[in-house]
Formats: C-alpha cells, sequence, structure tokens
C-alpha cells in the first residue's frame, strides 16, 4: 500500500508548531522581524544605488546580499505567518508550490555563500593590489561576480530539485515547518540513492569552497596588514574586513547547526526551529552590521535623516512665516529679498541663499544683545535694528 503512487497534488504541512496561547506574540513577533528585513534590506538597495557617493564595487556587490536576504525572507515567513492560526491538519500546500518554496529556499542558503566569496575577492584586491583596483574591479568585473555568483547556484539547486522531483510521490504529509529538497525526496518510496549523494556533494562542496576561498583570501590579508607600517590603513581595512566575517561567520554558524542536529532524530524540533531561524537571523543580522560598522553608509544614513528633519522644520517655519506675513507684506517680497542678494553678491542658487540666510540671523542674534542697550527706543537705529532681527 505505501508502494502506491499518491496522484493528489495537496499535501499537507506541518508548519510551525506553537501553543494557542503563544500564537498571536509568535505572529506579532515573526511579522515585525519580516517588516524590519524587508524595509532595511530593500532601503540599503535603494540608498546605494540613488548615492552615487556609493557607487563602489564593495557596496555594488552588497546589494546581493540584500536581495538574497530579501528572497530568503520573502520564501519562507509569510507562509508560517498564514498557517500559525490554521490547525495542523488543515494546513495544505500544493506541490507545485512546495516544489517552488523548496527551490527558493536552498537557491538562498547557496547564494549568500556565493555572494561572500565575491565580496571576500573584492577585499583582497582593494587591500593586497590597491594600486590596479579601479582597473581590475570595474563596473563590468562586477556584473561578472554578481552573476555567475547567482548563476552557478542557480544550476546546482535547479538540479538538485529536479532529482527530487522526478521522483513518484507514495506520500503527502510534509513533517518540515516548509518544504524544503529531503521533505521532497521523503514523499517517495523510492530508491533515493541519488538524491542523497548529490545533495551532500553539492552542500559539502559549496561549504568547502566557500570555507577556503574565504580562509585563504583574509589570510593573505593579514599578512599584508602585519606587513604594512600604515596604521590609519591597517585599521580601515581591518575595519571592512571584520564585518564580512562576522556575516560570514553568522551564516556558518547557523547552517552547521542544522547540520548537526540532523544526526540526532530526537532533537528533530530543535532542527526545525534552527532551519526557520537561517531565514531570518542572517538577512535580520546583515544590513544592521553593515548599517552601523560601514562609516560611509552610515553617515549617508545620517544625512538622509538629518535632511529629512530639517526639511520638516523648514516647511512649518515657512508656513507659520508665511501666515504672519501675509497681511502685511506682498506675495513677493522674499523673491525681491533674493534678487537683491544675487545683485548684491553674484550668487545663485536657493540652497545658497538659504545658509546665508541663516547665517545672517545667527550673527543678528548675537549681535542684538551688545548693541541693543547702547540704542535707545526713540533712535532711529532702532527701528533698523528690529527690522534686522525679523529677517
Amino acid at each position: 500500500m505505501e508502494n502506491e503512487t499518491v496522484n493528489i497534488d495537496v499535501l499537507q504541512l506541518e508548519g510551525l508548531k506553537v501553543s494557542p496561547e503563544s500564537s498571536i506574540p509568535v505572529f506579532i513577533l515573526f511579522l515585525l522581524i519580516y517588516i524590519f528585513i524587508m524595509v532595511s534590506n530593500i532601503g540599503l538597495v535603494v540608498l546605494i544605488f540613488t548615492e552615487k557617493s556609493l557607487h563602489q564595487p564593495m557596496y555594488l556587490l552588497f546589494c546581493n546580499m540584500s536581495i538574497n536576504d530579501v528572497l530568503g525572507a520573502t520564501t519562507v515567513i509569510p507562509r508560517l505567518l498564514s498557517d500559525i492560526f490554521v490547525p495542523g491538519t488543515n494546513r495544505s500546500i500544493h506541490y507545485i508550490d512546495c516544489v517552488i518554496q523548496a527551490f527558493c529556499s536552498h537557491l538562498h542558503g547557496a547564494t549568500s555563500h556565493t555572494v561572500l566569496m565575491i565580496m571576500a575577492v573584492d577585499r583582497y584586491v582593494a587591500i593586497c593590489n590597491p594600486l590596479r583596483y579601479t582597473t581590475i574591479m570595474t563596473k563590468r568585473m562586477v556584473v561578472k561576480l554578481s552573476v555567475s555568483a547567482w548563476a552557478v547556484t542557480f544550476v546546482l539547486i535547479a538540479i538538485t530539485v529536479g532529482l527530487s522531483v522526478r521522483l513518484s510521490r507514495c506520500r503527502r504529509v510534509v513533517f518540515n515547518p516548509f518544504c524544503d529538497n529531503p521533505s521532497l525526496f521523503k514523499l517517495s518510496c523510492e530508491n533515493l540513492i541519488i538524491n542523497h549523494i548529490y545533495g551532500l556533494i553539492t552542500a559539502m562542496g559549496t561549504l568547502f569552497v566557500s570555507l577556503c576561498s574565504v580562509m585563504l583570501t583574509y589570510m593573505r590579508i593579514a599578512m599584508v596588514c602585519l606587513s604594512s607600517k600604515n596604521k590609519a590603513l591597517n585599521s580601515k581595512a581591518l575595519q571592512t574586513c571584520a564585518t564580512h566575517l562576522v556575516v560570514y561567520i553568522i551564516l556558518l554558524v547557523s547552517g552547521a547547526i542544522i547540520i548537526i542536529l540532523h544526526r540526532f532524530s530526537r532533537l528533530s524540533d530543535h532542527r526545525k526551529l534552527a532551519s526557520i531561524l537561517f531565514h531570518v537571523v542572517p538577512p535580520a543580522m546583515n544590513t544592521v552590521i553593515y548599517g552601523v560598522q560601514i562609516k560611509a553608509v552610515r553617515q549617508k544614513i545620517f544625512i538622509i535623516f538629518t535632511r529629512n528633519t530639517m526639511n520638516v522644520t523648514r516647511a512649518n517655519r515657512s508656513e507659520v512665516t508665511g501666515q504672519t506675513n501675509s497681511s502685511s507684506s506682498p506675495p513677493d517680497d522674499r523673491n525681491k529679498n533674493e534678487e537683491d542678494y544675487v545683485a548684491r553678491t553674484g550668487v545663485t542658487g536657493a540652497h545658497t541663499l538659504e545658509a546665508h540666510l541663516v547665517y545672517s540671523k545667527v550673527l543678528q542674534r548675537r549681535i542684538r544683545p551688545i548693541v541693543e542697550p547702547w540704542i535707545q527706543e526713540d533712535h532711529p537705529g532702532r527701528g533698523t535694528l528690529d527690522q534686522l532681527y525679523t529677517l
């Protein structure tokens, strides 16, 4: 009976095991984490693409990491959220949707390693061969590295999932919070030796190449830093490299925990939780680490927030000033003042004029307490001082 093929395309998904009392807090927690992942990663990509000063290979390559994190989080978290309030026996998923989710989840894991590998190459060229950095890490090279990082993993994962899809199905229950490749081939009663061998070679090969390339790259970088006497350069190099290494260690530890827990059947619930955290913790931590540690990104974020605050304050001030002066001054007084200023100084541009007016007000506030006691109420200069102060 077990060898009989099941033709039903609807599978029963185990989902996330939570008690009814904790379902609402868990839902809110995962929802907030998902919103944070989406806003922070997409915001960082938009910031890098819109700010020309960040159009550098290191930041452009990091965009691959943010896009991959969005893919990984979107693959797992929304499905978990939709199934939290559904009873376990009623949680279902179409087989095609399960295949797509398995493909995307494995693509996220493999691409995380390849993206960190190409980022390590960028740091190696920047520190070990700085004079040729601009000629080697051109925009064309950045595109080549990015495409190769995605293409290699796409082919490997497509073959992995394809070997599972070719199998006939005799079961319909997925004993996992979400669909992955082991969940797919465990639905079959056929011989799975090919799936196990290819999956092991692919996983261990990707991990081995990733670990060796990163270790060799940073050993070479460490040797260059130790032999260099430029402390400022060494400090900057160690800062950027430390950020990259922290991200890599988080990814490595998250994946290693899942692999280790696979060896203990009694810890299956812990493994399932670790597999969820693999798609939650690194995507949430990567933007925080890069946004806080890298000085250029941190400064740009600070400038944008400061600019938005100043724009809001300036708009409120202009609205109040416009309401106050609407009855006493003609609407084109400010334009006349700007024209007079340009005619006197020859300086054009709204930002330059605005900066001059702000600077003038600061000077007036400092001069008034000194000059005012020497000018009587009926002195002709008193009105001129008041007029200057209210500009």
